[in-house]
């Protein structure tokens, strides 16, 4: 079986593949202050709950935008799983050439969500991912990485808007039944959250303007669902693209391994 293993800035997500599917998935917070043996107790708790050991597992692959993160993943591997893990970054086969500035400055998670994105679709593609940033990433027909844009997430704004007005409350995010909103929380919660969709239909609008083809728009993260259900620039939600992205890299770098 393989592990695959995405680090965020908030969450950490687990998946365990057998072959190409997809039959266990976790999320846990992400914390830099954890140590190895902290994770691996996490880790070999969610197992134990899914029927599964450390032994089952035959191969490891992560990618990570936290990079002291991948100390700690290493050393979780090598100490519990006695694997050494694949790790996206520079050097990895993708199968997808990279039309930036400087390819490096882009994130191992946008790579993953554009790999597995256009290996679905075969087409033009804007993926949007709801993460602790939002991030809009343009592939092109043929299958290069154009670019895209990088937003402040939800949960950053939102606490934005906690921490520096001092009569706002923290509030939850939802969709609120209408935009006029007849109390505080409310009113907050419309803001943000419709504010969040005039967001993505902005920024997905202008890149369609930019772009020579006809291009469809797959979201991703969290907090997809919802937005999508509020807008109808996004085309589907993939909550699990970057783990499948994550799979499909592992199959094309089984001879090309990279350790940390």
């Amino acid at each position: 079986m393989l592990l695959v293993i995405d680090v965020g800035n908030s969450n950490t997500v687990l998946g365990i593949y057998d072959q190409q599917k997809l039959v266990n998935d976790w999320r846990v917070g992400t914390d830099k202050y954890r140590t190895v043996d902290e994770y691996a107790m996490l880790i070999n708790e969610l197992f134990r709950l899914a029927g599964l050991q450390f032994t089952d597992l035959d191969d490891v692959i992560v990618s990570s935008v936290v990079p002291t993160m991948l100390d700690t993943i290493s050393g979780l591997c090598h100490n519990y799983f006695k694997l050494t893990p694949y790790v996206v970054g520079p050097g990895m086969k993708t199968g997808m050439p990279i039309q930036y500035e400087n390819p490096r400055e882009v994130g191992a998670d946008r790579i993953v969500n554009a790999v597995a994105a256009y290996e679905k679709s075969r087409c033009s593609l804007i993926v949007v991912d709801f993460g602790t940033a939002t991030t809009f990433d343009v592939i092109s027909t043929n299958g290069s990485y154009q670019g895209g844009a990088i937003a402040p997430g939800v949960g950053i704004s939102a606490d934005a808007l906690f921490e520096r007005a001092s009569k706002l409350p923290r509030v939850e995010f939802s969709c609120p039944d209408q935009i006029i909103a007849k109390n505080t929380v409310n009113s907050m919660q419309a803001g943000i959250f419709f504010g969040y969709v005039g967001l993505v239909e902005g920024i997905v609008g202008r890149m369609k303007k930019e772009l020579p083809e006809a291009t469809r728009v797959i979201a991703t993260g969290g907090l997809a669902a919802p937005i999508a259900a509020a807008t109808d620039c996004i085309d589907s939600v993939e909550p699990f693209l970057t783990l499948e992205g994550l799979r499909i890299l592992y199959e094309r770098n089984c001879d090309l391994r990279q350790s940390i």
